[in-house]
């Protein structure tokens, strides 16, 4: 008869060492605590309820797939943001399985795809507008660029022609403004909501704006199901006897999902390039070779190779959704350590992307790590942008079409040069993104010239 062995416990680091680190920049120190400890579990001083860091790709495995309905998304981080998403598919239970059954046949590859040359027309269409910060050759900021240019891409395909540009235009800036307002209540989820917060004001104002723009979209007939995942949305919600609040809470949901992981993502990547010239010199070539003048088309995307292991390589390095927490509804062991029953487990793809035992060279950003093949030979769950297990975005076939038109409809026109230095510091918002501006110069492409 054998005997199970008794559980492990976690190493915990003193409060005094590292309280001052986590509040001026919990990303990196996260991430540091992750390395330094080689992927074991750290548990993490934070009053009663037990915390713990999980980095290595076999204990972030059994959270988010091997038992993963033990592992619900509660607690920290998910009850400020569900004042904004609602019950969607964000959230756990019957109110995500019903979600993810509605929406995820609308968002498909194969469906995605079918709206690629819309998209990439889209794409060029608002990329020839960047054309002013070229002719003035004043510094801009990217991210709200890049931000826009996004929204208009993705309300096209989500919503079709019920959105006006005005009002889409209102959508962005106001989840951007949620994303930052909502970061300290992210590691304060137990403190009452009448215990005001810097920010809880600038996060109502956002919430209030986004129901301004979504809700009369909602309240607009739609007859039967159109191209669009709004329309296709409505018709099965309707015909399942729910009214607008929940289709509000979809559209929220998977507006998010899609937009805010592209614009974030691409905002990095000019820091990124302006630190290798050597990768920027090959994209450039690339997108000379492959689209030349433009317009972009999506029939370029399959040539678009080593677009493709930039996007990869800077969603390890950065990427928009860096943090996954679960709570742990009954006790359990991962890797041996023993997980109390409530407790809160974090995971996080910017720690475990940058874990030496997996990644040669691991702060170093080299889109050569992933030329086809090479991935091949890599841990599943040491490379999860997207997260993992039955909780995988939905919103991953549109960043993968959209993201890489993107960058090759503007690289087609322009050679942006950065503005200002760095360093580009991990702001701990909802997604991830640079703390302070990251501010571009437009300067004309000339065919054949890196």
């Amino acid at each position: 008869m054998s005997v199970a062995a008794s559980p492990r416990h976690a190493r915990t680091v003193p409060l005094h060492r590292l309280f001052p680190q986590i509040v001026r920049d919990p990303v990196n120190t996260l991430a540091a605590l992750a390395r330094r400890s080689r992927g074991t579990i750290v548990r993490l001083p934070a009053g009663s309820t037990p915390v713990y860091l999980v980095s290595h790709p076999d204990h972030v495995q059994h959270v988010l797939r091997g038992n993963w309905e033990n592992y619900q998304r509660q607690g920290m981080f998910w009850r400020p943001l569900r004042r904004l998403l609602g019950a969607s598919i964000l959230d756990d239970g019957a109110a995500w399985e019903a979600s993810r059954g509605i929406l995820q046949p609308l968002l498909t590859a194969r469906k995605v795809g079918s709206l690629g040359e819309e998209m990439a027309r889209a794409i060029d269409e608002r990329v020839g507008e960047l054309e002013v910060h070229a002719a003035s050759g004043r510094a801009f900021d990217a991210g709200e660029e890049l931000a826009d240019l996004v929204n208009q891409t993705v309300i096209k395909v989500l919503f079709g022609g019920r959105l006006s540009p005005e009002d889409g235009r209102r959508l962005s800036p106001a989840y951007d403004k949620a994303a930052r307002a909502v970061a300290l209540r992210m590691f304060l989820p137990s403190l009452s909501y009448s215990m005001r917060l810097p920010g809880d004001r600038a996060y109502q104002e956002a919430i209030e704006t986004i129901d301004e723009v979504v809700l009369p979209m909602i309240r607009r007939r739609h007859p039967r199901p159109g191209g669009d995942v709004l329309s296709a949305l409505c018709h099965a919600r309707r015909e399942r006897g729910e009214g607008e609040r929940q289709i509000r809470d979809d559209v929220v949901s998977v507006y998010g999902a899609a937009a805010e992981s592209t614009a974030t993502t691409l905002t990095w990547l000019w820091p990124a390039l302006d630190r290798r010239p050597d990768v920027a010199a090959k994209l450039y070539a690339e997108v000379d070779r492959v689209v030349g003048a433009g317009p972009v088309r999506a029939g370029h995307l399959p040539e678009l190779t080593y677009t493709s292991m930039v996007l990869r390589e800077l969603m390890r390095l950065w990427p928009s959704g860096w943090l996954f927490p679960r709570m742990a509804e009954k006790a359990d062991r991962v890797g041996g350590v023993a997980v109390e029953a409530g407790a809160q487990v974090l995971i996080t793809p910017y720690a475990t992307h940058r874990l030496d035992e997996f990644w040669e060279r691991p702060l170093e950003f080299d889109p050569e790590r992933f030329a086809p093949g090479a991935q091949e030979r890599r841990h599943r769950y040491a490379y999860f942008p997207f997260g993992g297990g039955p909780h995988l975005c939905l919103g991953r076939p549109l960043f993968e079409m959209a993201a890489p038109l993107i960058i090759a409809a503007v690289l087609s026109r322009f050679r942006p040069i950065l503005r200002g230095g760095g360093p580009f510091t991990p702001f701990p918002a909802g997604s991830l993104r640079p703390r302070r501006k990251v501010e571009l110069v437009l300067v004309r492409a000339r065919r054949g010239a890196a």
